[in-house]
């Protein structure tokens, strides 16, 4: 068993990377004060790889992880990649893997969540938006950890960011 020092984070890397890349920024920063160890240095997979491999190398990165950062956006519901459905050796017809691995048809993001749900302890729930919208949260963490919105909305219509409230759920 490893020691479990990392915090993991998922989501649209795409869809919502200004979120993700913030939470980054905020992190590689002295003057912020937000500091944790990212799960993601630990071990790495070739995009060329199976879907069922990088699954493997995800949960290498989650058994080290006490703390699992979810960033929910407008796309994380709708997620497929990571799915064998999508893998050129699994048989459709057959619906099984070619190569006689297990078939997992979860996204990278619901394997993750699901595997967050049973394993790591410390669950955050980040909405890319002013409030909390549960019904874009997959299912294993709908109810699960701490939910909370990214930013606030000023009476000008301006965002900030809650950084404090981001804070203290990841590393308080």
């Amino acid at each position: 068993m490893a020691y479990r020092t990392r915090t993991y984070i998922a989501g649209d890397w795409t869809g919502d990377s200004d979120l993700i890349g913030r939470l980054y920024e905020w992190n590689d920063g002295d003057y912020w004060g937000l500091h944790f160890n990212d799960a993601h240095e630990l071990t790495q997979a070739r995009d060329t790889s199976l879907n069922c491999s990088i699954k493997s190398s995800l949960r290498e990165r989650l058994d080290c992880s006490k703390a699992f950062v979810l960033v929910v956006g407008e796309s994380t519901l709708g997620l497929r990649a990571g799915s064998c459905a999508y893998c050129r050796d699994y048989g459709k017809y057959y619906q099984r893997c070619c190569r006689g691995r297990h078939a997992d048809l979860r996204s990278y993001v619901e394997y993750e969540c699901d595997y967050a749900a049973e394993h790591i302890e410390k669950i955050v729930v980040l909405y890319n938006y002013a409030s909390v919208h549960r019904e874009k949260c997959p299912e294993a963490l709908r109810y699960e950890g701490l939910h909370l919105p990214a930013y606030r909305m000023n009476g000008d219509r301006t965002a900030n960011w809650c950084y404090q409230d981001i804070k203290r759920a990841i590393c308080g």
